[in-house]
């Protein structure tokens, strides 16, 4: 896998982006974290780029943000997962 610079935007008490975190985490794949409920900076840099909600995760290389948690995209951007040989 390629050390990409991964940055999520996540909140609290959300599902999506506890899942989010877990399958980083999982894939040891290092990332910077930004919380919109801690820091609401964070949501206004989302929204100043059109985006609501979260999860949602800038990887480096890859022209727009995977939103949501899209495990399948997710891997395929990091190279990582079954379909990849590291």
């Amino acid at each position: 896998m390629d050390n990409k610079e991964v940055v999520i935007y996540v909140s609290d008490n959300s599902l999506p982006c506890k899942k989010l975190v877990t399958h980083l985490d999982k894939w040891n794949v290092s990332y910077k974290e930004k919380n919109v409920t801690n820091n609401r900076a964070y949501m206004k840099d989302l929204q100043e780029q059109g985006i609501f909600g979260t999860p949602a995760t800038f990887i480096e290389g890859q022209e727009h943000a995977i939103l949501g948690f899209q495990e399948k995209n997710i891997n395929h951007a990091l190279g990582i997962g079954d379909d990849f040989i590291n």
